[in-house]
């Protein structure tokens, strides 16, 4: 088991001032699709292994503020997170991806995931 890489993800209303900020540090838009084909161009940052998304407030999608935690097999560490204690939530399928979420002690979100195609 081990982490592949860390998203930092922020749903707000100001999310199109925070995608001009982070174009102005020099960080350039990942021009993607989902695995369901919509388009999430301008949402994406990349920062190494790494990356920020930044998405606009909507019916869906309530503001707020994230830390996804990409591992190499997220139901592995939903059972280890179980172990030490914790109480992971789910798992869900979407995107592409198997996700658990966890609440940290200071009330942030927290998910963990991993490609599906990786748990076949």
């Amino acid at each position: 088991m081990k982490v592949l890489s860390m998203r930092y993800c922020t749903v707000t209303p100001e999310s199109t001032a925070l995608q001009h900020f982070f174009r102005s540090l020099g960080l350039a838009p990942l021009q993607t699709k989902t695995a369901e084909g919509q388009d999430v161009s301008d949402n994406i940052f990349l920062a190494g292994n790494s990356w920020v998304e930044i998405w606009p407030v909507g019916d869906d999608m309530p503001a707020g503020t994230m830390l996804q935690i990409v591992v190499d097999d997220a139901d592995a560490f939903a059972e280890q997170a179980r172990q030490q204690g914790l109480d992971p939530q789910g798992p869900m399928d979407a995107h592409g991806e198997r996700i658990y979420f966890l609440e940290a002690p200071t009330g942030l979100p927290v998910s963990f995931q991993s490609r599906l195609n990786s748990l076949d």
